[in-house]
């Protein structure tokens, strides 16, 4: 009796598939590493938090310092810079471990994926790693001076009740308090100064370490009918939400190439619609940002521009060429590439 002859590659592909339990156990060890590499990343992130939390709230200050207002934030909760800090030192640690976690994640699902589907992956990542840090550095360079200077003045715009003048009265002397550009050097205690870098009222008491003084103070402001003083909390809310809604925003250019490679849609058709387009950047830019004119277009503005970007990416590194790889000719039947040619 003969027996059939079995296809060798129907052996190699049965060894190439991994039973679902043996998935189940490399998803959990991958995990495991992600974890217990971010790890180390969120133990010096909480060793920094003082100094991150210092470098979030740097754009506020300076803006308060432009107009002329104390840039002191206030706290209104014992533990509330602590916390802010500690949910600060997480959010830094979960964006650079980014990289290792997605290079877990890529391990986990390559052993999965042809030669040419990996090509995809190989452009895709850099570019939204690149455009979130462009997002965060246009963030914070740009926008947040903008749009806080814009508030400011807003609220320095709504003016209180007049307050009435009266007459000197006879035998009173107002005194006089030197206005200077800094703290004095060798100050003794008792004096009185106004800081006008810190827009702060100071005085110099005694310290209990002899020969030393301490230096009391208590913040000026401008006298309107709005009183600007941000507590920590409300600020750093602010500008993660704004991070993270930016960092969505500028991945344009990626849902444009994923659109475009997909076939769902034709990006240079689309410049057939620009108006469109660029009323629906409008339309994002309302709900991702506070809703101002002003940051609604700064935001609008490159949303529009990296669209028309990830149109001429589409252009350059269409599917076909981005599937045979870069610098190749096309792959004809018996090239290698493609589903039927597995991995190397």
């Amino acid at each position: 009796m003969l027996t059939p002859k079995r296809n060798p590659s129907l052996d190699l592909l049965s060894d190439a598939i991994m039973p679902f339990g043996d998935h189940l156990e490399e998803l959990r060890k991958r995990l495991i590493y992600s974890l217990v590499g971010l790890l180390p990343l969120l133990v010096v992130s909480v060793a920094l938090s003082r100094r991150l939390l210092g470098f979030v709230i740097e754009p506020v200050e300076q803006a308060l310092l432009n107009a002329d207002l104390n840039a002191q934030l206030i706290q209104t909760s014992p533990v509330e810079t602590f916390m802010t800090a500690l949910k600060l030192a997480v959010v830094v640690t979960i964006l650079v471990g980014s990289p290792w976690v997605l290079f877990q994640g890529w391990l986990f699902i390559a052993p999965g994926l042809y030669n040419n589907e990996r090509r995809f992956v190989y452009v895709l990542l850099p570019l939204s790693a690149a455009l979130t840090t462009l997002a965060v550095v246009f963030l914070y360079k740009v926008l947040l001076p903008v749009v806080l200077a814009f508030f400011i003045s807003f609220g320095m715009s709504i003016e209180g009740q007049p307050q009435p003048t009266i007459p000197m009265p006879e035998g009173v002397v107002l005194p006089e308090v030197p206005m200077l550009e800094g703290d004095p050097e060798d100050i003794e205690p008792g004096r009185m100064w106004y800081n006008s870098a810190r827009k702060e009222m100071r005085m110099s008491i005694p310290s209990e370490i002899a020969g030393e003084v301490e230096i009391l103070s208590t913040p000026m402001t401008q006298a309107s009918g709005i009183l600007q003083q941000y507590r920590v909390t409300e600020y750093t809310s602010l500008f993660l939400s704004l991070a993270l809604a930016f960092s969505l925003g500028f991945q344009t250019p990626v849902v444009v190439l994923l659109l475009g490679w997909t076939g769902i849609i034709n990006p240079r058709d689309l410049l057939k619609f620009r108006r469109h387009v660029g009323l629906t950047c409008l339309v994002a830019g309302a709900f991702l940002t506070p809703a101002d004119p002003l940051s609604m277009l700064l935001l609008a503005v490159p949303l529009y521009v990296l669209f028309e970007f990830g149109v001429v990416l589409h252009t350059l590194l269409p599917a076909e060429r981005v599937s045979r790889g870069f610098g190749k000719k096309s792959p004809t039947r018996n090239s290698g590439e493609g589903p039927d040619a597995g991995d190397e």
